[in-house]
């Protein structure tokens, strides 16, 4: 009996041993949420630790993006960690915009703590200001892999970023709850959406929520041309209207607010404003965003292990495709032009 107990408990020894010496052998591979909160960010690290781990990398999470990976916040993920994120909003790991990272100290320290902790890999989920900052890290050195995550869905290299369907799904919801007040109280609104560089939220919404007019920065209608589109849709008896404005068209929702105020009597309708701001983050990603995220997020570990680094992983042409880093870096991708002339077509 006692030589059998023995005998196990050197097993146990032996398996713990090669348990300890197969951790330390593995690749470290780091992952961080940079920039905006996006929904389907949850999605994609779930999908890193879990083909991260299939793949034999050690994975670990870093806190608070950029910031937290130059203040050494890492810490290792496995499965048990990522069990149920990945119908929520926003990141576990949180997210930053790091300003240090545009110095030099600033990428030093980056690099120091990627050293100190192991990393073999880092991956960058973002938009356009972390996949610049992780474009500084690759030209330094560092082997970095970018995913595509966004609401404004600007990323060159990618077709569609994460979380921008979920984005426009909250404002399509936001359109019909101000369409029913606006009905019943013979009204038109003005809704402004998120999209500082490019409307492509504003321009998807306002088409298919059946906007009366549509503001972005690549439709730079003066306030006049708005007013009577406005006027227009009143003479044909319309009990309301919305327009969708994008916050950094030329004339944001609160210059035609203004605009409209002093040329009340040729308006007809009574005019109210809503801006919606960071709910459009804040939502649980939809199919598309959850897909997309677990789809990019196994794409970059495959990418990892084929040492395929200083990439964006993107979707294009219906499947993840990888774009080089130094021409997504800097490089806002502009609204499709066939949502331009359909913006168009339905202002009347």
């Amino acid at each position: 009996m006692f030589p059998h107990a023995n005998t196990d408990r050197l097993n146990q020894d032996h398996t713990h041993a090669m348990v300890v010496l197969m951790a330390a052998n593995m690749k470290r591979l780091a992952v961080l949420t940079s920039g905006g909160d996006a929904p389907g960010m949850n999605a994609a690290i779930r999908a890193v630790v879990h083909a991260g781990m299939a793949r034999g990398f050690a994975i670990h999470g870093i806190d608070h993006g950029f910031t937290g990976l130059i203040n050494g916040n890492f810490r290792a993920l496995d499965v048990s960690d990522v069990d149920g994120i990945i119908q929520h909003a926003g990141t576990v790991l949180g997210t930053t915009r790091c300003e240090a990272l545009r110095t030099e100290s600033g990428c030093a320290a980056a690099i120091r703590t990627l050293k100190e902790n192991e990393i073999s890999t880092l991956i960058v989920v973002g938009g356009n200001g972390s996949q610049t900052g992780a474009w500084e890290l690759a030209r330094r050195g560092v082997s970095v892999i970018g995913i595509a995550s966004t609401i404004d869905n600007d990323l060159f290299g990618t077709d569609i970023s994460i979380g921008a369907t979920t984005a426009i799904d909250v404002v399509l919801e936001a359109i019909g709850r101000l369409r029913a007040t606006a009905g019943s109280m013979r009204r038109a609104f003005l809704l402004e959406v998120m999209g500082r560089h490019c409307g492509y939220i504003a321009l998807m919404a306002g088409i298919v929520g059946g906007a009366e007019a549509i503001v972005a920065p690549e439709i730079n209608w003066e306030p006049a041309r708005i007013m009577q589109t406005l006027f227009a849709a009143h003479t044909r008896g319309k009990s309301h209207a919305i327009v969708v404005v994008a916050e950094g068209a030329s004339h944001n929702a609160q210059a035609l607010m203004n605009y409209f105020h002093d040329h009340a009597d040729a308006l007809q309708f009574e005019l109210r404003a809503t801006t919606l701001g960071h709910v459009q983050r804040g939502a649980a990603p939809g199919v598309f965003d959850r897909m997309l995220g677990i789809r990019l997020g196994v794409a970059a570990i495959e990418a990892a292990a084929e040492q395929h680094h200083g990439v964006l992983m993107g979707w294009r042409d219906g499947k993840p495709a990888s774009t080089p880093l130094a021409d997504v870096a800097n490089h806002a991708r502009p609204a499709d032009g066939s949502l331009i002339d359909l913006a168009k077509v339905f202002a009347m």
